[in-house]
């Protein structure tokens, strides 16, 4: 007899992570390397997932250097996909302090300040977690049940 936990199929789970420098051409490697680890796990280059994981982790690649960099530490992007589940897209630095806040609007001729909105809104949500043993990691997760 053949139980209901043996009928389904297993989940398979990709894992990538991978440190970048604290600059913007830091930041602008993260966002290639989570576009072309994608690619290489089945997710086409502009398909709706690959743009909106591109959006996300520039946008956070982008605060983690301008925001939260430490002269000499580097920044981490770390993948989770689990396909037709779930994309979880980590950023992390080393200022632990200087943590982004939900709900703060820039004003209309500020130039900065909406990209956490932009995460917002193509993430199913975000979070930001503390880091051990120091600084602090955003997540953004992706529910690929809902798309």
């Amino acid at each position: 007899m053949t139980t209901p936990l043996a009928r389904k199929r297993p989940v398979t789970v990709r894992m990538f992570a991978q440190r970048f420098s604290s600059t913007p051409r830091g930041a602008r490697l993260a966002r290639r390397l989570a576009l072309h680890q994608l690619h290489q796990w089945g997710v086409p280059y502009g398909a709706e997932l690959s743009d909106s994981a591109a959006l996300i982790v520039a946008e956070m690649a982008a605060n983690a250097v301008l925001h939260g960099r430490v002269p000499g530490r580097d920044c981490e992007l770390a993948l989770l996909y689990s396909p037709g589940l779930l994309l979880r897209i980590d950023v992390s630095d080393t200022r632990g302090e200087r943590r982004p806040e939900r709900g703060v609007a820039a004003g209309p001729l500020d130039e900065g300040g909406r990209g956490l909105l932009l995460v917002g809104a193509l993430a199913s949500r975000w979070e930001v977690l503390d880091r051990v043993p120091v600084g602090k990691t955003v997540r953004a997760e992706l529910d690929l049940r809902r798309v």
